[in-house]
């Protein structure tokens, strides 16, 4: 019997190839997630995220700078917080002094193109390491939710472009929206964390801020109260629903490459911007397996983040967002 029909005729060459590609990663597709901490001109390494450092306030700007010229337009703001500023209020989380409102001030004025997206939660802030307050030994919703929008309110007077809670409690975009429109911050986004699972690939990023909940028997000993259980898909596209009726602007899945059915399952629900989170433990375990020489470290780089798109998302969170960005400018 004759063959007519080759899929392989689309394949014989690079530049047919590149013609009929269907997925192309670009660097308006990247966010750097950005570590800052006290002190002035210092930097330190993360030593399970190599090429990952935390950085002081004008070091982070000069580091702003940089991903700017490379065409990376986002970056997703941490702060390492001092021991003596933290509580179980969070409080400092809204101070508008504090060494985020500082770091989104700066980088407004160095890079004003660049989107300054802060992250949201209370984690860093609480000597508990959770994303919320405590109450009488668990989790409070309504008490944090309160938290997050004052938290929100003052990243936005300090000149963020877009608020992005991660912390998944319920409710708490339609509060921080309301927070936001009657405050007079109409203009400010807000990039929701809709399916957030508790996942063991945080491990690296929560050593980086020191925000893992603290061994104590008077707290739940992990965030599996409110994030979202790794076992299901169904809860995700209620959780993302809920989120855009509650007057989200972009969704978040975390994590990345071992989430991408959910990131298809919700592009194919919503038309929302979806953002996807190539988080710690993802980037920790390629590095790990190219320094040991298994794997071609930029080509897993590039490969990866275009699944990711691939699967659906619009913009992808990445600590790998810098070199591929030199990469992608050849």
């Amino acid at each position: 019997m004759m063959i007519y029909s080759r899929n392989r005729r689309l394949r014989v060459s690079a530049a047919i190839r590149s013609l009929v590609q269907e997925t192309v990663l670009s660097t308006n597709d990247l966010v750097m997630p950005v570590f800052v901490m006290e002190g002035q001109n210092k930097q330190e390494a993360i030593a399970s995220m190599p090429g990952i450092f935390r950085r002081t306030l004008d070091l982070t700007v000069q580091e702003c700078r940089e991903l700017y010229s490379l065409g990376v337009k986002g970056v997703n703001l941490y702060m390492k917080v001092s021991e003596n500023l933290k509580d179980n209020t969070g409080k400092e989380s809204w101070n508008d002094s504090g060494l985020m409102q500082d770091t989104i001030k700066a980088i407004k004025d160095a890079v004003p193109g660049m989107v300054v997206m802060p992250d949201v939660a209370l984690d860093p802030y609480s000597i508990y390491g959770h994303d919320g307050i405590i109450t009488n030994g668990k989790v409070d919703n309504d008490a944090t939710n309160e938290a997050l929008t004052k938290m929100a309110v003052s990243h936005a007077k300090a000149g963020a472009d877009i608020v992005a809670p991660s912390d998944m409690m319920d409710g708490r975009v339609a509060a921080i929206r309301t927070g936001l429109e009657e405050s007079g911050f109409t203009d400010v986004g807000i990039l929701s964390y809709s399916a957030k699972y508790a996942s063991s690939f945080y491990g690296p990023f929560r050593s980086a801020l020191d925000s893992a909940p603290v061994d104590s028997q008077e707290i739940p000993q992990d965030k599996k109260t409110y994030q979202m259980d790794f076992h299901n898909s169904r809860e995700a596209i209620d959780e993302v629903l809920k989120d855009v009726a509650e007057g989200a602007d972009i969704i978040m899945i975390k994590p990345g490459m071992p989430y991408l059915d959910i990131v298809a399952k919700v592009r194919e629900t919503i038309d929302l911007p979806i953002a996807v989170y190539n988080v710690s433990g993802e980037y920790a375990m390629l590095k790990a397996a190219a320094q040991n020489g298994w794997l071609d470290n930029d080509k897993a780089v590039i490969e990866s983040l275009t699944c990711i798109k691939r699967a659906g998302a619009d913009m992808i969170f990445t600590y790998a967002a810098k070199e591929a960005a030199i990469l992608l400018n050849g």
